[in-house]
């Protein structure tokens, strides 16, 4: 009798995971009957529903991809936000994730031993763990909490998920696929629809991009990180329709960045093409070094005896020229700009900051309202109340304003190990034009979001930061396709 029990004892997780569902859907059954309660069926069923997710819990994946664009920030109760359906989606993969390489060996072996020590994911984690460890200076631990949690979940998504879904080069254009095709269609469907009747006006685009954008810098800083993704779908088609639908695509990206009036995304098309050229030469260390250089002799001038006071803004010239998109840019340059002198007021608060806590920093997801402490009035502009509690506007100077020298350091590592990477495999990747397509689209795309970087935080938008993480991630596995074809040319010439 004992060796007959014996062998109906579970043997693996997933036996383990059957004997536990129908424990509950027999005890739930009995419990419905006996007390006329449908509703206590509902565990067992959440149980089948949970297998069932996590045994295609790559539509998921996908899923996420196809309603990014028409993600919608939903208030909740006690102040809390939330992006429905993006981050719903991202919870659900943050829990799919673990459990598929938990209980799918197969996963495991996805995951090369090379990859696990990448430093494009090895420094993400250094950021995570850095930023946990600054919890405990935070000026507020409840926020600092809620930012690392946040990071947990967009990167176990994001990278994990994407190091698992993206096998092969197919892999990747599927998933722009679903990205790129949501933009378009939103862009024909909703976007075109309600900012034509208006004229494509500049006062107009706030309007036609909600709800689905809090403002046109997001919208226009989506479709100009696409635009690489969109023209590589096209270069890699098989068949001519297709090339031309993708190029119409693109077409239609560009001309929503073009009426998004947005003077950040507009600039950092003819920067990614830049880099194309520097990337292509193998400039990408100089590059870095000059940047760095140029950064830190800006830094020394404007510091040394204060000459960044001379920028101040007349606060009664410094003003919104509404609709008038000409006056707009005139006063950029005059430095007359509202929304520009705004950025120059949050960076001078974030610099005192630094001065304060230059190893620590306030903490993370602290810049609002500590920075208020720290403002030169002098700066001040009409706009300085900031109802929206936006930040810097600049990711680097809140980096370094709220978690101090290391995870400013870190980041930069990150940055500088992501466009590096993307140099040597494109030039590793001239015999495989399948894979330098990805590693091209992926890099322009990537320096396209750093530019943003310099301008505003939208590495935090699940719209940006998205892409940002699965590039680092593809860049990743881009390096373990070209080994793989070392390996078999070894093996076969011996």
């Amino acid at each position: 009798m004992r060796q007959l029990l014996l062998r109906f004892r579970p043997t693996d997780a997933l036996q383990w995971v059957f004997l536990g569902f129908l424990a509950l859907l027999l005890l739930g059954g009995a419990l419905a009957g006996l007390l006329n309660q449908p509703a206590l069926l509902l565990p067992a069923l959440a149980v089948l529903a949970g297998v069932l997710v996590l045994a295609e819990w790559r539509w998921l994946y996908y899923g996420l991809f196809l309603t990014l664009p028409f993600t919608l920030e939903v208030p909740l109760i006690g102040g809390f936000r939330m992006d429905v359906a993006s981050e719903p989606f991202m919870l659900a993969l943050t829990a799919c994730v673990p459990l598929a390489l938990l209980l799918g060996p197969r996963h495991l072996r996805q995951l090369r031993p090379r990859e696990w020590r990448h430093p494009l994911l090895l420094l993400p984690l250094l950021l995570i763990v850095w930023a946990t460890f600054d919890i405990i200076f935070s000026v507020d631990k409840l926020k600092s909490v809620k930012y690392v949690l946040a990071k947990v979940w967009y990167y176990v998504p994001f990278m994990l998920g994407t190091l698992l879904v993206v096998r092969r080069p197919a892999d990747f254009w599927r998933v722009a696929t679903c990205y790129v095709g949501a933009a378009t269609v939103q862009m024909l469907f909703w976007v075109i629809p309600r900012h034509a009747p208006h004229g494509f006006s500049f006062g107009a685009v706030n309007g036609a991009v909600l709800p689905f954008f809090r403002n046109h810098v997001i919208y226009a800083a989506m479709l100009s990180q696409l635009l690489p993704l969109a023209t590589g779908l096209a270069s890699q088609a098989p068949r001519r329709w297709q090339r031309r639908a993708w190029y119409w695509a693109a077409g239609i990206l560009f001309f929503g960045l073009l009426t998004s009036y947005t003077r950040a995304s507009w600039l950092a098309i003819p920067a990614a093409g830049f880099y194309y050229v520097v990337l292509r030469w193998r400039l990408t260390r100089l590059l870095l070094l000059g940047f760095a250089a140029a950064v830190i002799g800006t830094t020394v001038f404007f510091v040394q005896e204060d000459n960044f006071m001379r920028f101040a803004p007349d606060y009664e010239k410094t003003i919104w020229h509404g609709d008038d998109f000409g006056a707009h840019l005139a006063s950029t340059y005059k430095f007359q700009d509202v929304s520009g002198m705004e950025r120059v007021y949050r960076w001078v608060a974030a610099t005192q900051m630094i001065a304060d806590k230059p190893l620590t920093g306030s903490g993370p997801s602290t810049f609002y309202p500590e920075y208020k402490r720290h403002t030169i009035t002098g700066f001040r502009t009409y706009v300085s109340a900031n109802p929206e509690r936006s930040t810097t506007h600049n990711y680097f100077l809140l980096m370094l304003a709220e978690q101090g020298v290391p995870g400013f350091v870190l980041f930069c590592l990150l940055l500088s190990s992501a466009l590096l990477t993307a140099e040597r495999l494109y030039h590793r990747s001239a015999a495989r034009p399948e894979v330098q397509r990805i590693v091209l689209a992926v890099a322009l795309s990537l320096v396209i979001i750093i530019f943003h970087l310099f301008l505003n935080e939208l590495i935090e938008v699940d719209k940006v930061g998205s892409l940002f993480l699965v590039g680092l991630a593809v860049l990743i596995r881009a390096g373990s396709w070209l080994q793989e074809e070392v390996l078999v040319e070894d093996s076969s010439a011996s």
